[in-house]
């Protein structure tokens, strides 16, 4: 990661995460099936809740998937106090999703497109095993 992405505030990264994860998940949704719109509403919402992300990004963890600086980053992001409390969600889970969406837009914004893709490929991987 570069100095820059290293000294973002995390919130911020995860803003940009949340927007490019988004549009990887609609795009991964719309590969399977042409449907209506509705439907693919439907199928996107297990991919971007945060127990989804949560449990990804526990798994990339737990798997050594993730390199010490991606790691390290995603421990800051979970560390960080916010403001905000999650309306759906399990506190923990919400920092973890807010964590993982730090990373992916730490990736981003650091041009590292191809790590980034593996590791939403293999968040969204470990999202569809469990239907």
């Amino acid at each position: 990661m570069t100095a820059e992405t290293r000294g973002m505030n995390t919130t911020a990264l995860a803003y940009i995460g949340d927007a490019v994860y988004e549009v990887y998940v609609r795009k991964h949704v719309m590969e399977r099936e042409t449907v209506h719109v509705d439907k693919l509403h439907q199928r996107s919402i297990r991919f971007v809740k945060a127990e989804s992300q949560a449990r990804a990004v526990r798994r990339l963890m737990a798997e050594d998937f993730l390199s010490e600086e991606e790691a390290s980053l995603v421990k800051r992001a979970r560390n960080h106090r916010t403001a905000s409390k999650p309306k759906n969600a399990d506190p923990v889970d919400y920092k973890l999703a807010t964590a993982f969406e730090a990373l992916v837009g730490a990736l981003y914004l650091d041009g590292e497109i191809g790590r980034m893709d593996e590791i939403i490929a293999q968040a969204m991987k470990i999202t569809e095993e469990r239907k």
